[in-house]
């Protein structure tokens, strides 16, 4: 009876002792291995591999990364799924960059206006003023000629004369005189007539003005600095152009009629 008790109490130990530990199982009959599984973290990754799939996988799977590495865990659970699916689906392609639209073409820069010129031409006889109008027709600028035609009085320079300005009185004209005459100068008369040189000395009178330039550097050299070139000659009515709006060609050839005459063409504003 003794025997019978010692060795009920030992095996309900032993049984107490293997429940406690968790040998056969809880209370509530869900600790089987299919619920076991459920329970486990990304149950879906999970995959049973054969022996042989197992040792690809060994072969196949990354050397461990050292302590502390945030991806070796995520590598390490995913291995075994990729060894057990050999012929799986690869990687899912990454994600297209989105295609960049290409830049408008600039817009194509406009080309600059020519440069417009203002020109003053001149100046013109009356028959140079015709024959020059005559030229500007062929160049079609409508009313700018005609518009831009002005009158000038002008002299007709016919000669040039050498003298010295007027001294204001017949006094001074003849003081004047006598201090030519102690310098060696004989070769000269008092204007008397009604005209600016009035009680002014004529020295000479020329066809050219090359002429009166050297009479004039002669009378320097003896000691005469107040003697001056006049031209002289009767007064006319001469004729100028200002044309406006030209363009480059047009300017070059007005400029080259106008050369033909012996007139002058400057740039005006």
């Amino acid at each position: 009876m003794l025997r019978f008790a010692f060795w009920s109490l030992l095996f309900l130990n032993a049984a107490l002792f293997a429940y406690a530990q968790g040998y056969l199982g809880t209370g509530n009959g869900i600790e089987h291995e299919p619920a076991r599984l459920k329970r486990q973290f990304n149950t879906p990754k999970l995959v049973v591999l054969t022996a042989e799939q197992a040792a690809v996988a060994a072969k196949a799977a990354p050397a461990p990364a050292a302590p502390g590495d945030a991806a070796d865990s995520d590598a390490a659970a995913d291995a075994p799924a990729a060894a057990g699916q050999p012929e799986a689906a690869a990687a899912p392609p990454q994600a297209q960059a989105p295609e960049r639209t290409a830049a408008p073409a600039p817009a194509p820069t406009p080309a600059p206006a020519p440069a417009l010129v203002c020109l003053d031409i001149g100046t013109f006889s009356a028959n140079g003023a015709k024959r020059f109008e005559a030229r500007l027709a062929a160049l079609d600028l409508g009313e700018r000629a005609a518009a831009g035609r002005q009158t000038v009085q002008a002299q007709d320079v016919s000669s040039w004369l050498v003298n010295i300005p007027s001294q204001g009185s017949k006094e001074a004209a003849d003081r004047k005189a006598a201090e030519l005459r102690n310098l060696g100068i004989t070769n000269f008369f008092i204007i008397r007539d009604d005209s600016p040189l009035k009680f002014g000395i004529s020295l000479g009178l020329f066809k050219t003005e090359s002429g009166a330039q050297n009479l004039l550097a002669q009378l320097g050299k003896q000691g005469v600095h107040t003697a001056r070139i006049t031209p002289r000659g009767p007064q006319t009515t001469r004729y100028m152009y200002r044309l406006r709006g030209l363009d480059d060609a047009t300017r070059k050839r007005v400029v080259g009629y106008a050369e033909r005459y012996d007139a002058e063409a400057k740039r005006c504003s």
